[in-house]
């Protein structure tokens, strides 16, 4: 018979949501620290959204967890990222939209975190009626894992309700829809009511009971299908489990309450609630069978209705009442929808639990002094008014005046304290206390001067640059950007200041008293012999006065040591108030920070404030009544000069004491404030050193850009090649002019060519060959040996200047080098590189065999030349 109606899960679009994160926490928070830290919890985010949101889940309470802690942290975090949504647009399916022919499924996609915290607690709720569906229903553990994930479920749909149109501004898709998620909260607090039915049912509870939680199961069934008959939201195979189960759930009502009719002896009221239950069945059997299987109960109803019949008819021959005439069986809830609110589960974690919006965190950080104002203000009225009480009964030498009244012994009350003193160290416990002053000092005022002395080094370096680069140095000056850790520095240079003036006035007043102090932590017989005697005053043993002074000094005791306990309640105290900005801000969209914290202040502190008026009042009026006490008994004591002695040392004592407690306390606390500053100037130091190790990245990044741009710059503008190194000689292709060259060469087919050669005289009538003239602008060949014709021998080599033949300079073959020539002795290489130098031929400018070269018939060249060197 049971059919219970599970929820489909949307479905997400993949979104990365570490990048935008991550940049939006760098530009919102400050500090590297903790910019590291939340960018760390904005990756791992991103990694349980694509875990909750990115495969399909088991329908088990683990992955019901995942989505819940995803849905947890957009929930106490949504205030946080209000400015960080707009940069990612979240697209969600319609659950139960399954697409078209033509067309995909219905979606939406919005930039709103609002958006996607309500569809992630939508699969929280689909989730977990699917879990339920899926319990065992035959034990005890699984009726109560459903009825609870039911439950569950009803109360995030109908979250969801309350909120989807805040959270959106806009018109949902149809599965998120008020009207539809209101349907569905309606149904899962059904199913969850069924399920006690069940187990009222399987623990034979009584039938009264039964029939009032399935009328009530009846009831919700018949509310939710009214709801959804007329509108086209739910997936048409919910109408008629929800209508089956309307009528399943009322004849079992029927069906209990005529057990309870029959045990009453109602037996026509029996027959009648069992013929409805009958008809109730019978209709769900003919209309809704292949939803819904109900042989079995339509089996038990009819043979209770036949047995009912018959024991009616041949026995109690009662009256059958009309349906309508039937008295209401009445309903019984057993279940509610489990309410929002966080946390949803007891292994939630939040991941970005230190972050808040700024401006939660500004409001912290002022309620946050406030508070400690108000709770300094209160120790240190206290503080005063018991330093005040202790001066008032040192300077009468009280309790020890009325206790000394022997004259021979150490008052009990100096020896209790000259015990504390020696059981808490002495004169040695103080003396070390200061020695460690200075040592702490110096380790803090080390950790801030390197701190500081890091952000100069670094704003040096940038000044340097910023002047050789000028305006090249395109980045924010450092003395603009260390302003605040120069300011942070500045505050930390002023607290150790003070710490150290306070330090100088704690070793001052030791040294006063050290005298005294040393004199209590001596054994009782050194202390006795160190105090002077003096006459007994036993008329004042047992004295009213005497008796009055005790009181007022035990009440005086017992306001100190409440006072005490009041003081550790005060500092005890916290509370957190993050929780409220986060909440003033959500509503009012700002904070009004002086009216909440005065506010909470007062209900939190209100009642400690109070106390410790009523303990300065009450300790002025016993300070009064002590003061009035002691003149009535100083007027009573004998007086004497020993006396007087004797009570001025007992009196000092009693002030040594005080100021030693006083000087453990001060120093005790000037360590521990020592060590907590150095943790501060610690993370100060590590803030310096973050930010000036990224000034050094970002400072080699531009010097390295910086110099790549200069590299590529031209070192000068173009110069000019000379007219014959442009020119092309007659013949020649152009020469290409690379820029810039090396030194001058001469290279060939760009040198000016030498004249023409001239005919060559005629050497011999027989066998001579001559020369072709090489053509003006052209390179000649080099003269080779005249070929004799054949049978021709060759012809003589002349010596003759006048008959040279051949071209006045080598010739050149492929790369234009250095030339080979011979260096005779008297040539001077560097003669050849004067301006119009005539030119003078050498006889031993020619090659073996050639006549030498005729003299040039020009003059020289207009531009120094490269001398040629011998090649070796």
């Amino acid at each position: 018979m049971t059919n219970f109606i599970s929820v489909q899960l949307k479905k997400a679009s993949e979104v990365d949501l570490a990048k935008p994160l991550c940049k939006f926490i760098q530009q919102s928070y400050p500090g590297a620290e903790a910019q590291a830290e939340h960018c760390r919890a904005a990756e791992e985010l991103s990694r349980l959204r694509k875990s909750a949101l990115g495969r399909p889940l088991d329908k088990h309470e683990s992955a019901l967890e995942t989505l819940l802690r995803l849905y947890l942290i957009l929930e106490v975090k949504i205030f946080i990222f209000h400015n960080f949504q707009v940069c990612v647009t979240f697209t969600w399916k319609d659950a139960f939209d399954k697409g078209s022919l033509f067309g995909g499924s219905a979606k939406l996609a919005l930039a709103s975190l609002g958006y996607e915290k309500t569809c992630v607690l939508f699969n929280c709720g689909a989730l977990a009626s699917q879990i339920a569906a899926e319990q065992n229903l035959d034990s005890d553990e699984g009726l109560k894992a459903a009825a609870k994930h039911y439950q569950f479920a009803s109360g995030a749909f109908q979250h969801i309700k309350d909120t989807v149109l805040s959270a959106l501004n806009r018109e949902p898709t149809v599965d998120i829809s008020p009207d539809t998620v209101g349907t569905l909260s309606l149904i899962m607090l059904a199913q969850a009511q069924e399920v006690f039915f069940l187990k009222a049912t399987r623990d034979k509870m009584k039938d009264g009971i039964i029939a009032k939680l399935a009328n009530q199961a009846a009831d919700y069934y018949g509310d939710a299908y009214k709801q959804c008959q007329y509108k086209d939201t739910l997936p048409k195979e919910v109408f008629p489990v929800l209508a089956a189960k309307h009528c399943i759930m009322q004849a079992n009502a029927e069906y209990h309450q005529s057990i309870l009719a029959k045990q009453q002896k109602k037996f026509g009221e029996e027959i009648g609630r069992l013929q409805h239950a009958a008809d109730l069945v019978k209709t769900v059997a003919s209309r809704y069978d292949e939803y819904i299987n109900v042989k079995d109960l339509v089996d038990k109803i009819n043979r209770a209705l036949a047995a009912a019949k018959k024991d009616n008819d041949f026995i109690y021959h009662d009256r059958v009442p009309d349906l309508k005439d039937l008295e209401s069986i009445g309903k019984a809830s057993l279940v509610k929808s489990t309410p929002v609110v966080v946390p949803l589960s007891q292994k939630f974690t939040d991941l970005f639990e230190k972050m808040v919006p700024l401006q939660v965190q500004q409001s912290v950080s002022v309620y946050n002094q406030r508070r400690a104002d108000l709770v300094n203000r209160s120790i240190a009225q206290m503080r005063e008014a018991t330093n005040l009480a202790n001066g008032v009964l040192a300077s009468l030498n009280l309790p020890a005046a009325i206790e000394d009244v022997s004259g021979d012994t150490v008052p009990q009350s100096i020896l209790n304290k000259s015990k504390s003193v020696i059981e808490q160290g002495g004169i040695e416990t103080v003396d070390q206390l200061i020695k460690d002053l200075p040592e702490l000092l110096q380790r803090n005022k080390e950790i801030l001067d390197e701190s500081l002395r890091l952000l100069d080094e670094e704003e040096a370096t940038d000044n340097d640059l910023r002047t050789k680069f000028k305006e090249r140095w395109q980045r924010t000056p450092s003395n603009e950007l260390y302003k605040p850790l120069r300011a942070e520095g500045a505050n930390y240079h002023n607290i150790l200041n003070k710490a150290m003036q306070a330090d100088g006035q704690v070793k001052e007043r030791y040294q006063t008293h050290r005298d005294t102090i040393a004199l209590l932590c001596k054994p009782e017989a050194e202390l006795n012999a160190a105090i002077p005697s003096a006459n007994p005053a036993k008329t004042l043993q047992g004295n009213e006065v005497v008796n009055v002074l005790r009181t007022l000094l035990a009440n005086l005791d017992e306001v100190k040591k409440e006072r005490e306990q009041l003081e550790n309640d005060l500092k005890s105290v916290n509370f957190d108030m993050t929780s409220k900005f986060l909440t003033a801000l959500a509503q009012d969209g700002a904070i009004n920070e002086e009216a909440i914290s005065v506010a909470e202040l007062d209900r939190i502190y209100g009642s400690y404030t109070q106390k410790v008026q009523e303990s300065i009042e009450k300790q002025e009026e016993l300070l009064k009544n002590i003061q009035n006490a002691h003149q009535d008994f100083s007027k009573m004591k004998q007086s004497n000069n020993e006396s007087n002695i004797r009570e001025e040392v007992l009196k000092n004592l009693a002030v040594a004491n005080d100021n030693f407690v006083e000087l453990v306390a001060n120093l005790k606390e000037g360590t521990k404030f020592y060590n907590e500053l150095t943790e501060i100037l610690l993370k100060f130091q590590n803030k310096c050193s973050d930010i000036i190790f990224a000034r050094k990245t970002e400072r080699d990044e531009l010097l390295k850009d910086l110099q790549q741009s200069i590299a590529r710059e031209p070192s000068a503008p173009s110069i000019p090649l000379p007219m014959y190194q442009t020119t092309p000689a007659a013949g020649n292709k152009p020469a290409a002019s690379p820029a810039p060259t090396p030194a001058p060469r001469t290279m060939v087919g760009t040198k000016p060519q030498p004249p023409a050669r001239p005919p060559p005289p005629v050497i011999s009538a027989v066998g001579s060959s001559s020369s072709a003239l090489a053509p003006s602008g052209t390179t000649v060949a080099p003269a080779a040996a005249p070929v004799p014709a054949p049978g021709a021998s060759a012809p003589a080599a002349s010596t003759a200047s006048s008959q040279a033949q051949g071209p006045p300079y080598p010739t050149y073959h492929g790369y234009p080098g250095y030339c080979q020539m011979p260096m005779p002795m008297g040539y001077n290489p560097y003669m050849y590189g004067q301006y119009n130098l005539p030119y003078a031929p050498s006889p031993v400018y020619q090659t073996p065999g050639q006549p030498p070269y005729p003299p040039p018939q020009q003059p020289g060249y207009p531009f120094p030349q490269q001398p040629y060197y011998h090649q070796q």
